[in-house]
């Protein structure tokens, strides 16, 4: 059914007034090359289509023409619009092949066909179809008009409005479209890493943003230095073959001239090149060189604002990456690979190992050099070893520093060598005008005769180290299966010592100390056991050294001697007020700043009688440092213990040290005892070491006494005091009370 007009487009004498500037020539004389207006005219009167055309013939509309497509149905204007998505304006008629034909195309365009930027302009001949003020309320259309209205300028002027409204929403849609795709461009790039990779995103985000294919280059500065070089670290299109060219070296002067004057001005450069500038709060940049055929828009412009603002963030995140994995991964003094880096190194390149050496280089006493001349100096010292061992070695080898004074080194046996690795430090190195006379030990692995890798190469490597320093400073040895047998042994045995120790199976005994005149009980020394979880024991031979290598003795020296408190305590309320417990203290306790707040707190904590609990360190203890060692023996009599030097004999103690240590007691190691039976000179050092003792008012105890041949010459000699298995072995705490209450008589 078609509307019936009641006019044509007609036109009125002031519609000529209104139009005539339009109509002179200029008008007319639109450029082909302007992107016209396209204006879908749907009516199934083939009359007003023509007349559409010929009112608005060579008019403009915001500087651009108008085209025309034509639809002479509902149905017809569906079809068409399906396919095209760049209407500006839809002129439709309500009534066609149905009453309400053109409403319901109206509902079609917005919600099937899913297009709201276009504008809907409803022209009726018959008002009373779809009255005018619901029409408007329940339909989204821009204008609705009879069509006797539509005069050539009215028909002018709202063409022009839903144009303008048109260009706005368009205008808003490519913004959020841009802005969408800078949010997506953003969450891309922030997974990148590194620089060449986010440059290569940046580029083709860029393109993405802007529409065009992918055709540019992005340049960056390669270190922190403002003056530093410019490279191009990311290309596509005409460009690829510039990746990693120095700026200055781009063949293609107009790019490089135009990067430069972006550089220069460090802002964005217009034109068929466009240049982007990026540039944040450190002082390096980025600068990013895109074929782009024509000028930005305004929209485009804001957008690239927005995008740089996040390029610029970007770039301080990767720049900042950088320095966390440079850091993470190589030594920053030296710029060699840190040990992690080295480890990887060393698992990337080890496909073939036949002939490959992996050295560790230890430089002898280099703490006395720090302690010396100051960690400047010391760090001076590393720099001129890198450099002389990277010039005598450096061909064909991988080279890092794996800890403070010790670097790693793999490459071919021929150059990695003992013997090459000795050379390298036979002349002096001369260092801030001091001359220094460096060695260093090697540890070195074979890697054809390793099956280890990775760390596990450096730890082979660090096993061989501490054999050759068990030779001599300077030395080099090689790593073999057995060494490293050995040291997976001992490890193993750490491992299981720290598990039975958290799982309580290590436990005291106690040996009892006696008056050999009379076997009457005097004290008895708390001795350490440990029992596996299958039930065997373990020499203490084996696990106390690893414990003190380790520094797991602390904790562990504290357990004895709180269990041999606890136990004294136990005896002491049981009426042996004046029994003797005596407890071994290592090395590692012993110098540990807190052993003296733990003694006292284990005293106060289990309330015995201090001058019961006596302290057994050896003889090289006592020696080693004079100053600090009367300091602690000072600071253990205070708390009122007593103090025994076990071992005597088998050190080198200085008679008058020894006059001004604070000690109360002397063992004679249970070799002198042994020797004391056999040969005239045994029997000679244990006289010795009881006139010694008798001269200084010291008590004396032998240790280790097994017959009573030892006994009856240890007491003819003047010593009075001792134990061994010729009294009793050593014992749990339920036994030692046993033994106790049979007071056993010689």
């Amino acid at each position: 059914m078609s509307d019936q007009p009641s006019n044509e487009i007609s036109e009125s004498p002031g519609d000529d007034d209104v139009l005539e500037f339009l109509e002179g020539d200029d008008a007319l004389a639109t450029t082909e090359f302007s992107h016209p207006w396209r204006v879908l005219i749907v009516d199934d009167d083939s009359d007003v289509h023509k007349a559409t055309e010929l009112a608005m013939q060579g008019l403009q509309i915001e500087g651009r023409p108008l085209q025309f497509l034509h639809a002479s149905s509902a149905a017809q204007a569906r079809e068409l619009m399906s396919r095209e998505r760049d209407l500006a304006v839809v002129l439709l008629d309500v009534v066609m092949e149905s009453e309400d034909a053109g409403l319901q195309l109206v509902r079609c365009i917005r919600h099937e066909l899913d297009q709201h930027a276009v504008r809907i302009v409803l022209r009726t001949g018959q008002p009373g179809y779809a009255p005018e003020i619901e029409t408007v309320r329940a339909f989204d259309i821009n204008d609705y008009k009879t069509k006797s209205e539509l005069t050539r300028t009215r028909l002018y002027t709202v063409l022009t409005a839903a144009i303008r409204s048109y260009r706005q929403i368009q205008a808003l849609e490519s913004a959020r479209h841009g802005l969408e795709m800078i949010v997506q461009a953003s969450t891309e790039l922030s997974r990148l890493r590194g620089l060449a990779h986010f440059a290569d995103g940046v580029l083709a985000q860029l393109c993405h943003v802007l529409g065009v294919l992918p055709a540019g280059l992005v340049c960056a500065q390669m270190n922190d230095d403002a003056q530093g070089p410019w490279r191009v670290v990311a290309a596509a299109g005409p460009y690829a073959s510039l990746v990693d060219c120095a700026l200055a070296a781009v063949p293609i002067a107009e790019v490089r001239e135009r990067v430069q004057l972006c550089i220069s001005q460090r802002e964005t450069l217009e034109g068929d090149n466009l240049c982007l500038y990026f540039g944040g709060p450190s002082s390096r940049g980025m600068v990013a060189l895109i074929a782009l055929p024509r000028q930005l828009d305004q929209v485009e412009r804001q957008l690239l604002r927005a995008f740089s603002a996040n390029i610029v963030t970007g770039l301080e995140n990767v720049l900042l990456y950088g320095q966390l994995l440079d850091q993470a991964y190589n030594d920053q003094l030296l710029r060699l690979p840190n040990r992690t880096r080295f480890i990887e190194l060393m698992e990337r390149n080890l496909k073939d190992p036949v002939g490959i050496c992996l050295a560790l280089i230890d430089i002898d006493d280099f703490s006395d050099i720090n302690d010396a001349f100051g960690h400047h100096f010391g760090d001076m010292v590393l720099q001129a070893v890198v450099a002389r061992m990277s010039a005598e070695l450096g061909l064909n080898t991988s080279m890092a520093r794996v800890a403070a004074d010790a670097f790693g080194l793999m490459g071919p046996e021929d150059t990695v060598n003992g013997e090459a690795i000795t050379a390298v430090f036979v002349e002096p190195f001369e260092v801030d005008g001091e001359r220094l006379q460096l060695s260093a030990t090697t540890g070195l692995v074979r890697l054809s005769e390793s099956s280890s890798v990775g760390s596990e190469l450096l730890l082979d490597a660090q096993i061989a180290l501490k054999r050759a320093k068990q030779q001599h400073r300077g030395s080099s040895q090689y790593f073999s299966p057995a060494m490293g047998t050995d040291a997976r042994e001992r490890f193993k045995l750490l491992k299981g010592l720290r598990a039975g120790f958290e799982d309580n199976r290590l436990f005291v005994v106690y040996q009892p100390q006696v008056d050999m005149a009379s076997g009457r009980a005097l004290g008895a020394e708390a001795l350490l056991r440990w029992r596996t979880e299958d039930g065997k024991f373990v020499p203490p031979d084996q696990f106390i050294p690893l414990a003190e290598q380790s520094g797991l003795i602390v904790s562990i020296g504290e357990f004895v001697l709180r269990t041999a408190c606890h136990q004294l305590k136990r005896l002491e309320e049981q009426g042996w007020s004046d029994f003797r417990m005596c407890v071994n203290i290592s090395l590692a306790q012993f110098r540990h700043p807190g052993f003296v707040d733990t003694l006292n707190a284990a005293l106060r904590d289990t309330e015995v009688n201090p001058n019961n609990l006596e302290l057994e360190i050896t003889e090289s203890m006592a020696m080693e440092d004079a100053d600090l060692v009367m300091g602690l023996l000072a600071a253990i009599k205070r708390t009122g213990a007593t103090v025994a030097i076990d071992d005597f004999g088998t050190g080198f103690s200085s008679l008058s040290q020894l006059r001004q240590l604070e000690v109360d007691r002397l063992k004679i190691d249970r070799a002198f005892v042994r020797e004391a039976q056999v040969s005239s000179a045994g029997s000679t050092i244990a006289q010795m070491v009881i006139n010694l003792g008798r001269s200084l008012g010291l008590r004396v105890i032998a240790e280790g006494i097994e017959t009573e041949e030892q006994r009856q010459q240890l007491l003819a000699l003047g010593c009075l005091e001792g134990q061994g298995y010729l009294f009793a072995r050593p014992m749990p705490v339920d036994q030692l009370e046993r033994w106790l209450r049979k007071e056993p008589l010689l």
